[in-house]
Order: structure tokens, then C-alpha cells, then sequence
């Protein structure tokens, strides 16, 4: 690897490995890209650890925006990310989402039906009656109204994903550098070059931050404040010993979640809030399962009241902490520095549009595809945070 090059995106994940990708399939840009991954493993890295879904049931209208473009991508990866005509198979499954909410959350479920049918997603509100008639297993105390995905939701292999992007990057020139960053050097209010673990210094015309979970760290390299944290997330495989005919994934109103996972089935939950700490060891907490997620399931699907827990992993959510919404775009003062940060738990769902909206800015300064200028650094600034009233922890 030589010891310059235009872009230098650090973090070689699902996100990296996207912006990657749309900057060379770009016919306008004909530059060099380095992607500095410190874990070519990718062990830790959320785009392997990830629940991996993709929904358009979200309150703002730009996230519906960018997972149906997420959704059609992946309907179509084969033409999109195909090496040489290899097969890509990411098991995208359309299960949908289906939200349940007690009395007191109806009126939100409503308007933000209200904004999605206007967004164009096809997503209908379901009375207890006809909740039951489609879903005879689901238990529906205290729930007063269903939201359902009927098209373009469900979920699929994130890790597989991330790959397919990765390699498709490589083979259009994109170079990885199996190196950590240390420091960013700033001249003259523009970010000069990337400090690596290795002793190298990497000279660059852009730096995009796609360092997950360390977002923060790196965005410090630049003299930068950031709020975006890891949050563990950990999520169950459990066997019921039976199916559940069309089950989508399912947000019950104690605010778990579950869904199929072949013949078994997956769950989670975020953590109370005082327990939601930064970069907790990536351990399972079992107390969880066996305390929150398991009456709770039972509770909802009586044929869960006897489960077998079968595996279980721990994931970093790059959760931001201002408004849980991504940070997009560069940052006002340092203009050749971008984020693509602060997911919060969208980021597998979003990393098509992030990464086509990134380059877009990077090759014609600007949005061209989708206007996604709502979740720029400025809003931080401001304290202007952009509200999404469907967060799933």
C-alpha cells in the first residue's frame, strides 16, 4: 500500500466496506481508496454481531427513505455486489414486522402509520380481532392495535452482507489496510493524514469515519466531539419446539423483540437504561434471558412458556446518545472530515444508503440519490436532534 491516497475510511465494516464500494463503482471518481481495518477477523464487529433486520416502519421519513432503498439493494445484491458471476445468497427473508401497542401508545402507532402509508410502505393497523385471526399463537392482553410490514421488511444475513460488500470493494480497486489509526494529522483546517499503529503515515484528501461502536474514539484523533458509544446488545437463540406460522418479528409491547431464525428463534431487549453503560465487556448477560425475555415471551406466545435456550452472543450497538439517529456528512469546521456514525442499531438496514449518500458527497459534493441532510453534524451543534419515535433497543 502506498503512503498516499484520496479517501481513507476507517472502519472496514458493513459501513466502510459500503462507502467503499459506491466510491468506485462511481464513473466520476477515479481516485484511490483505503480502508483501514484494525480486525480483519471482524470478531468484534457489529456488522457480524448484528440481529441483522431491515424494516420501514420508522417515524422520520428520511429512515423510511433509505430502507427502501436498503430493501431494494438487497433484493437485488446478485447484479449489485456479484465477484465473476459467484452466487451471493444473504437468506433474505420477508417476515415483516409487526409492532403491538398497549392503550397508551396507540396514538403514536397511528400517526406514525400516517407517515409511513405516506411515505409509500405498505403497512397495515390491526385491530386485537384480526391480530388474533392472523396469528392465532400471539396471546394479545393489554395490546389494543398491531402495525404489520407487508412488504419490503425482514431480515437476513448481516455478516454475509458486510462480505459481499468488502469483496466487491476489493475488486474494484478498493485497498484494505490491516492496521489500526492512532491519529489523524490536521493541517491547515483540513484532516492531512491517518497515523497508524504500524508507524505509517497515510496521506489522504478525505477521511471517513466508519468506526462503529469507536466512532468516538476516532473522531477525538481529529480534535472532534462525538456522541456515539458502544452499548452491548445481547441476543438469545432459543428453541420452542415448534413453529409459529408466518411469524414476523415481533415487538411486543414490554419492548422485546423476537423472531424465526431457521427452526429456531432469536430474541433481545435493550437494558434499563441505568445498566446501559459504554463499552461493557462483550459478554452475555444471561440474567437477562432468564429474568426480562423469557416471561415476557411466555406471556405473549403461550407456546413459548417451554423454551430451550440454545446459543447466545453480545454485539456492540454504536449508539448515539444525542438522538439515536445516524450522523451523516461532514463535520462543519473540518469539511474533509465525514461521519457515517451513531446507527444506533440501523446500521446493517441503512449501510446501502449510507454508503451511496457518503460518496455521493465525497465525488460531487452533494446528495444526489437522497437528501439526507437532516442527520448532519450541525443538528448536534445546535442541539436540534432529530426525533424517531420507533427506536427498538
Amino acid at each position: 500500500m502506498g503512503e498516499t491516497t484520496d479517501v481513507a475510511i476507517i472502519g472496514g465494516g458493513v459501513i466502510g466496506s459500503a462507502v467503499a464500494f459506491f466510491l468506485k463503482s462511481d464513473p466520476a471518481f477515479r481516485g484511490r481508496v483505503a480502508v483501514i481495518e484494525r480486525d480483519p477477523s471482524y470478531k468484534r464487529a457489529s456488522s457480524a454481531l448484528s440481529a441483522s433486520s431491515i424494516r420501514r416502519q420508522f417515524s422520520t421519513p428520511e429512515n423510511i427513505r433509505m430502507s427502501r432503498f436498503g430493501f431494494a439493494f438487497l433484493s437485488e445484491i446478485q447484479r449489485h455486489l456479484a465477484v465473476d458471476g459467484d452466487g451471493i445468497d444473504i437468506g433474505l427473508r420477508t417476515g415483516g414486522y409487526l409492532y403491538l401497542a398497549a392503550a397508551g401508545h396507540e396514538a403514536v402507532l397511528r400517526e406514525n402509520h400516517a407517515i409511513q402509508r405516506g411515505e409509500g410502505a405498505e403497512v397495515a393497523l390491526l385491530p386485537p380481532a384480526e391480530l388474533g385471526a392472523r396469528f392465532p399463537w400471539l396471546a394479545l392482553d393489554g395490546v389494543v392495535l398491531g402495525s404489520l410490514g407487508l412488504k419490503g421488511e425482514g431480515w437476513f444475513d448481516g455478516y454475509g452482507l458486510m462480505q459481499a460488500f468488502r469483496r466487491k470493494a476489493r475488486a474494484l480497486g478498493a485497498e484494505y489496510i490491516a492496521d489500526e489509526a492512532v491519529g489523524i494529522e490536521i493541517a491547515e483546517g483540513r484532516a492531512a493524514a491517518v497515523k497508524l499503529a504500524s508507524g505509517e503515515r497515510l496521506a489522504c484528501g478525505t477521511v471517513v469515519n466508519a468506526a462503529g461502536p469507536w466512532a468516538r474514539d476516532v473522531a477525538r484523533m481529529a480534535g472532534l466531539a462525538l456522541p456515539v458509544e458502544a452499548r452491548r446488545r445481547s441476543v438469545f437463540v432459543f428453541d420452542a419446539r415448534r413453529q409459529l406460522a408466518a411469524c414476523p418479528l415481533v415487538i411486543d409491547t414490554s419492548g422485546i423483540w423476537f423472531r424465526p431464525e431457521g427452526e429456531y428463534f432469536i430474541c433481545g431487549a435493550s437494558p434499563p437504561e441505568a445498566e446501559d453503560l459504554h463499552e461493557l465487556p462483550l459478554e452475555v448477560d444471561h440474567r437477562q434471558f432468564e429474568e426480562v425475555l423469557w416471561p415476557a415471551l411466555a406471556a405473549r406466545v403461550p407456546a413459548f412458556e417451554a423454551v430451550k435456550p440454545i446459543n447466545a452472543w453480545a454485539g456492540y450497538y454504536e449508539y448515539n446518545t444525542f438522538d439515536q439517529n445516524a450522523v451523516l456528512g461532514p463535520h462543519p469546521e473540518l469539511s474533509n472530515f465525514l461521519f457515517a456514525n451513531g446507527f444506533s442499531g440501523h446500521g446493517i438496514q441503512q449501510a446501502p444508503a449510507a454508503g451511496r449518500a457518503i460518496a455521493e458527497l465525497i465525488v460531487h459534493g452533494r446528495y444526489k440519490s437522497l437528501d439526507l441532510s437532516i442527520f448532519g453534524y450541525e443538528r448536534i451543534a445546535a442541539g436540534r436532534p432529530v426525533v424517531e419515535k420507533n427506536v427498538i433497543g
